[in-house]
């Protein structure tokens, strides 16, 4: 099992837009790869300024999704 704090291969995509391609990113945590996705490629926020994000790790396949408020960068998991 990888530790935590080392380096992974994440799949990222936000939650709304299932026929384009996921990006992928090589960061520490789900977050992290989540937060990276939204400062590099612009998304338009829902209600509220948020976005959801789909993120997937590639090596497992497990995934998380997070709610990241586009106006101060917070995220939680989605509901």
């Amino acid at each position: 099992m990888t530790p935590a704090h080392e380096p992974r291969a994440f799949s990222v995509r936000a939650r709304h837009e299932h026929a384009h391609h996921p990006h992928l990113f090589t960061e520490t945590s789900f977050e992290a790869a989540a937060l990276a996705y939204v400062e590099d490629h612009p998304v338009a926020g829902g209600e509220g300024g948020e976005v959801s994000i789909v993120v997937t790790e590639m090596a497992s396949g497990l995934q998380h999704c997070f709610r990241i408020d586009l106006e101060t960068g917070e995220s939680a998991p989605c509901g």
